[in-house]
């Protein structure tokens, strides 16, 4: 208990930071549950109780408070001090002190006392300040070991509150459905206390009853009740799963993969267990490579870390390509990429006390870079060419989502403009210009090839969506040289593919981009001549750019868009500086010319002191 009250005093701290920000307006709600009489009348004792009378049933009291108090963000430190200061609202509503403050005095919740619902909230806030406090040292103890010990304390501290809940509710006075999710959060905490214990066939099967309970309450409600009930065996699918997999179904590591994949990662207590456990399986897989072949060279490999990277590459492209949404998608290019600069960093480890050797073997080899260096550059060909193909990726998807604008205007929302584009484009050339200055790879001539005509496909691509900007702005002239231009560098691409056409199969068609340009030019010279023939749209006052403010031109009328913007031009802000009167300044010219009287016989002289003066003054003479 003494563990516990620590616990509180943590929330209390937790909970001051909180007060800060408005006192959590949620808690005026939770003053007025606590304060309302109970349902059952003392003579009524034969009612059923149950928590659905309270904010509909234990889950959803639960996954509202975890919602509202801090775990939407992942803090858990601010949640147990909820936890904590609602204890002390129900302790104080239900006259159910722990002593005073001078003296401790244990207290328990018998089924004689059970005649309000609000006793059983009572544990289940218990039970979720302890697992609150066991997932905030979950995330300290990756920084501090130490602090695992203390979690698995607060964990079967959790599992006792639990417990309880589950004998109190075995009452007859507890409803059915109550009766029910008691059991289920009862097999989830144990379930999660003894995956922290790594006892995998308890857990499992302590999941699954969880599993089971929640899909029966599912069926036996309405579709919306259901949502939540769901959304728990969604949940705890992926750790019933990792469970199988560490008991010994081999299966089960594909179905991870794939709920990994769906889901956009895993969270909470299975994410880093899943990724340890992929890392783990490539390492194993590793012992047996020992070198890479690209364009024509066998490369070693002697660093653990590239060989796990090089393992993993062909599975993480296989899952991007099979990611089922852009979000889903963003995120595996950037775990793949983040893996491949820790690759990279470890093989810089090695080039740096490889210096003198390095230099030695080109003066030997005639220019030839060393494996170590040519490994290097394969793992930079690696980096670059997924960072442009996930610039590419993201091209597409505001190419639509322009496609999409131009359909229908939505206002209030920032839309997609040519310029995100141009944006992706000058990143993608930028690297390709480093693809091409890459060690050992300045002889190659198909590869130098290769990017120069990559490098035009994306030139054609920029230049096509700046002619885009420039229409939008009516620059006929300069978007049609910029059209003209995007034709030659297609032309260039169709003329020079030859034998790298299967290089370029992942490159968009630049047929399709020729094929817009023609109609975009027709569509752009019509507009050209409409504009020049419409003899208001120069004499129309919202076109002319005097930059003159609306308190300005009152007596000019004309429809003004800007108006209605967010960005309305109504007066000089700040306004300008006027001339006003300067306040006068007086000189006396009369003081230089006046005569002052003599002073010098009402100053009296100063006598002049000694010898006498002073031994007079000693004795009290006066002169």
């Amino acid at each position: 208990m003494a563990a516990e009250r620590q616990g509180g005093g943590g929330g209390r701290g937790a909970g001051a930071e909180e007060s800060r920000d408005g006192k959590d307006s949620k808690d005026n709600k939770d003053n007025k549950e606590n304060e309302r009489p109970a349902a059952p009348q003392p003579g009524g004792l034969g009612d059923s109780l149950g928590l659905e009378s309270i904010l509909g049933g234990l889950l959803q009291i639960v996954k509202e408070s975890q919602q509202q108090h801090g775990l939407r963000h992942g803090d858990f430190q601010r949640y147990r001090g909820y936890c904590s200061r609602r204890l002390r609202r129900l302790r104080k509503t239900l006259n159910f002190k722990m002593g005073n403050r001078h003296k401790f005095t244990g207290k328990k919740v018998t089924e004689e006392i059970l005649s309000d619902n609000r006793y059983l909230l009572l544990i289940l806030m218990d039970a979720e300040r302890a697992w609150s406090y066991a997932m905030q040292l979950k995330q300290e103890a990756n920084t501090e070991p130490r602090k695992r010990f203390h979690l698995l304390s607060r964990l079967r501290k959790a599992v006792k509150h639990a417990e309880e809940l589950e004998r109190l509710c075995e009452s007859n006075r507890v409803d059915a459905k109550t009766k029910l999710e008691a059991q289920a959060y009862m097999a989830y905490l144990t379930g999660m206390l003894r995956f922290e214990h790594q006892e995998w066939k308890a857990a499992m099967e302590a999941f699954n009853k969880c599993k089971t309970i929640y899909e029966k309450l599912a069926n036996a409600f309405t579709e919306e009740q259901a949502v939540l009930y769901n959304q728990r065996v969604e949940e705890i699918s992926p750790n019933i799963r990792y469970c199988a997999y560490n008991i010994g179904d081999q299966s089960a590591m594909n179905e991870l993969m794939q709920m990994r994949l769906r889901s956009g990662g895993t969270e909470g207590l299975l994410a880093e267990k899943l990724e340890a456990l992929i890392t783990q399986t490539r390492a194993k897989q590793a012992a047996t490579m020992s070198e890479v072949e690209w364009r024509g060279r066998t490369v070693p490999v002697k660093i653990d870390k590239v060989r796990i990277f090089l393992l993993g590459l062909a599975d993480n492209e296989a899952a991007i390509a099979q990611a089922e949404n852009e979000e889903t998608k963003e995120r595996l290019f950037e775990s793949l990429l983040s893996e491949c600069r820790d690759a990279i960093q470890a093989v810089r480890e090695e080039l740096k006390p490889d210096q003198k050797q390095r230099e030695q073997s080109l003066e030997n080899d005639s220019g030839k870079v060393s494996n170590i260096q040519y490994l290097h550059s394969y793992l930079t060909y690696i980096k670059l060419s997924t960072a442009i193909k996930r610039n590419e990726s993201m091209a597409k998807s505001l190419q639509k989502a322009l496609l999409q604008q131009q359909r229908s205007d939505e206002d209030g929302k920032r839309t997609p403009r040519p310029q995100d584009l141009i944006r992706l484009y000058d990143i993608i050339l930028q690297n390709l210009v480093e693809l091409t200055q890459l060690p050992g790879l300045e002889e190659d001539k198909n590869f130098q090839k290769e990017i120069g005509l990559k490098t035009l496909v994306y030139k054609a691509y920029r230049c096509f969506f700046i002619a885009q900007s420039y229409v939008l702005v009516k620059k006929w002239s300069e978007a049609l040289v910029l059209y003209e231009r995007v034709l030659k560098y297609a032309r260039e691409v169709q003329s020079g593919a030859g034998a790298h056409r299967n290089s370029l199969k992942e490159l968009p068609d630049v047929q399709d981009l020729i094929t817009q340009v023609n109609a975009e030019k027709y569509s752009l010279q019509a507009a050209a001549i409409l504009d020049a023939n419409d003899p208001h749209e120069s004499e129309s006052p919202s076109q002319v750019k005097d930059g003159k403010p609306l308190s300005e031109r009152f007596e000019t009328f004309c429809l003004d868009p800007s108006l209605v913007s967010k960005q309305v031009n109504l007066v000089h802000f700040p306004p300008g500086f006027q001339p006003i009167p300067c306040k006068p300044l007086f000189f006396d010219l009369a003081l230089n010319h006046v005569a002052f009287p003599p002073l010098e016989d009402k100053v009296e002289q100063k006598a002049k002191s000694g010898l006498t003066g002073y031994i007079k003054g000693i004795f009290g003479f006066k002169s």
